[in-house]
């Protein structure tokens, strides 16, 4: 791709909106410094400052009106975050004082930035990869530990750096079998069948290996949606409450009292659980209730895990568990016992027994919520995972086309068929990080950002 961009100065402002302590606005591009210098008034020139340096001064507008006591912070190419001269503005956190800065910048024929501009330039500019940069996006939207883990990794380029050397492996393979091409009438064999076999197989062992973590890594990056199921009254709210630490749902022996579904976000040793309190799932003429119904069965089908209810006194969830596994898989289903405070029916058959009126089995719970839903054996805090459905697709393609090439190996294909796969694959792999990309694709990855980032 021919990383090419207009060479325009723009700006933004790069906190929320509102009203707060400071905002700051962002100015980047060739006459950032040179334009903010013209409207700025400090004991140094900005342009003849050092890089990385912060300055006091005045903004004022084309009529010399002051607007307000600033700090600029100025970075100069290629050495800030766009890779192009940079300035920030701190300025009393007034948006009318924001408003009157944007609008003095524009007069200076600086133009209001797109969404994510700042991190495009920064790729396009050879500041990040396509992979990290995608990462600052995680980053702002990280809201767990391990979310924010995860993001930071991928920044520190480890994705990166695995997919560039399995890209790197793959090229290296290609261009024997592009020599042996260019030397076919001399019949040179630069690489035997059995090598190059052994290079692609090892490479798509890798492949498995990050494809592998991706359902890990969808989780630590999005999350887990957990539907609480039951026939009404078994517990589903006492237990949403118990696990909130407050009375988030109402809680009554009327069967039918939930009659939408709650939905509650709680951190549980750094994973996102999302907890969704559904309606008692049962045959009903109140139309409120019913549509409850039904809006508990969307939840369950795209619920990662189904914590189906009962407690020791009552029976008939086999039928429950039947409707549910005819449109969610079995595997998604743990039964859970509750009200065992109220007496022990060993004669119930279940996953896991609980109080949700004392907590007892709740931790207990909460581990097997986190076994079922993440993979830790293949996670350090130095490992490259993959949590992006586009890097998993494009690793899948890759692997696709080398099984292709092995195909073409064993049935003696020329050498032609094997490299147009393995040049498919590189070719996947590079629109991983970025190397083989379109513009669609790029406006669709930071037409995601806010603006001012």
């Amino acid at each position: 791709m021919n990383k090419s961009f207009d060479n325009d100065t723009i700006t933004a402002i790069a906190t929320p909106s509102g009203v707060g302590a400071i905002s700051v606005i962002r100015v980047s591009g060739a006459k950032a410094i040179e334009i903010v210098d013209e409207i700025f008034t400090g004991k140094n020139n900005l342009k003849d400052s050092v890089s990385h340096t912060i300055h006091y001064g005045k903004i004022k507008d084309s009529s010399n009106n002051l607007i307000d006591d600033v700090l600029v912070s100025i970075f100069k190419a290629p050495h800030s975050y766009t890779g192009e001269d940079s300035v920030e503005i701190s300025t009393h956190g007034s948006p009318f004082i924001t408003k009157k800065i944007i609008e003095i910048l524009i007069e200076k024929k600086v133009r209001i930035a797109e969404p994510g501009e700042f991190t495009k330039r920064a790729y396009l500019n050879n500041r990040l990869d396509l992979t990290q940069a995608e990462a600052v996006l995680d980053i702002i939207n990280s809201r767990t530990e391990a979310s924010l883990l995860g993001a930071r990794n991928q920044l520190d380029g480890l994705l990166s750096s695995k997919v560039q050397e399995l890209r790197q492996m793959l090229l290296d393979s290609a261009s024997f079998i592009e020599l042996e091409l260019d030397f076919a009438e001399e019949d040179v064999e630069l690489i035997k069948s059995p090598e190059l076999i052994k290079r692609i197989e090892s490479i798509i062992f890798e492949i498995n290996k990050l494809t592998n973590t991706y359902n890990f890594g969808r989780v630590i990056r999005d999350g887990v949606n957990v539907a609480l199921v039951g026939k009404p009254n078994v517990g589903k709210s006492s237990l949403l409450n118990y696990i909130l630490k407050e009375s988030r749902a109402i809680v009554s022996p009327i069967p039918g009292t939930t009659r939408d579904v709650i939905r509650e976000e709680v951190s549980i040793d750094g994973i996102l659980f999302r907890f969704f309190d559904t309606a008692g799932i049962r045959l009903s003429e109140d139309e409120i209730e019913k549509e409850g119904v039904l809006r508990s069965r969307n939840v369950i089908k795209n619920a990662d895990v189904i914590l189906l209810i009962e407690d020791i006194f009552q029976n008939g969830s086999n039928e429950l568990f039947k409707e549910i596994t005819s449109f969610s898989k079995p595997e998604k289903i743990l039964k859970v016992i509750n009200k065992i405070d109220l007496g022990r029916n060993f004669s119930k058959q279940g996953d896991i027994f609980i109080s949700a009126l004392t907590g007892e089995g709740v931790e207990f719970l909460f581990v097997k919520l986190k076994e079922i839903t993440t993979d830790t054996s293949i996670y350090t805090e130095r490992s490259a995972v993959v949590s992006n459905i586009r890097h998993y697709d494009c690793l899948k393609k890759a692997k696709e086309n080398l099984e292709g090439s092995l195909k073409s190996i064993n049935n003696n294909l020329s050498g032609e068929f094997i490299a147009l796969d393995i040049r498919d694959a590189v070719l996947s792999l590079g629109e991983i990080i970025g190397e083989v990309t379109s513009e669609d694709l790029l406006n669709n990855i930071f037409s995601k950002f806010c603006i001012g980032k």
